[in-house]
């Protein structure tokens, strides 16, 4: 398949490894996030305070179920999984992996929640958002790889590994993740 989707919580490393991975790769690099600011001619933080959070993910939806790219690695927000026709056009489009990163992992790299941009109903926690979004990561995942105890350069490594393997694997037979 010629384009690459990362998904995962917000601190798995979706922009970091993707950019890394496509200059490994020579592909390009599409951060869906920055299509939406350019698409509204606002920030995230203001389609957000303008729109509310379903406002917001109607214009996800609409930016990331209609992104287009040849050879490239995508990086959607972490919430595109809510869409599940956006996740249906960025399995079409492309191998999409579930980049994997434990609870605990999460809340260090993430740090404050809100100056990161995550955004949490009333009374959620991080571990909240992490139960209710593991799922839909597993679901639309092609490939799953765990990064939680690894670096930028290990977890390129793990990728394309999971990569080369998927791609090896007889038509026939379904990919065990």
């Amino acid at each position: 398949m010629e384009n690459i989707t990362l998904i995962g919580m917000p601190g798995a490393g979706k922009s970091t490894v993707g950019i890394v991975l496509a200059k490994v790769l020579g592909y390009d690099f599409v951060d869906t996030d920055l299509l939406i600011q350019k698409e509204e001619n606002r920030l995230l933080w203001q389609i957000m305070r303008d729109e509310g959070i379903e406002g917001f993910n109607r214009i996800e939806e609409r930016v990331n179920s209609t992104v287009t790219a040849e050879h490239s690695v995508i990086s959607p927000g972490g919430s595109v999984v809510y869409s599940d026709r956006s996740m249906k056009h960025l399995r079409d489009i492309s191998t999409v992996i579930y980049l994997k990163v434990n609870c605990q992992t999460l809340a260090r790299r993430l740090g404050d929640l809100k100056k990161r941009g995550v955004v949490l109903k009333p009374g959620q926690t991080l571990q909240d958002l992490y139960k209710e979004r593991i799922p839909l990561y597993e679901k639309y995942a092609h490939l799953t790889v765990d990064v939680s105890k690894t670096d930028v350069a290990g977890a390129v490594a793990l990728v394309q590994s999971a990569l080369a393997t998927y791609q090896e694997r007889p038509a026939s037979r379904p990919f065990q993740k």
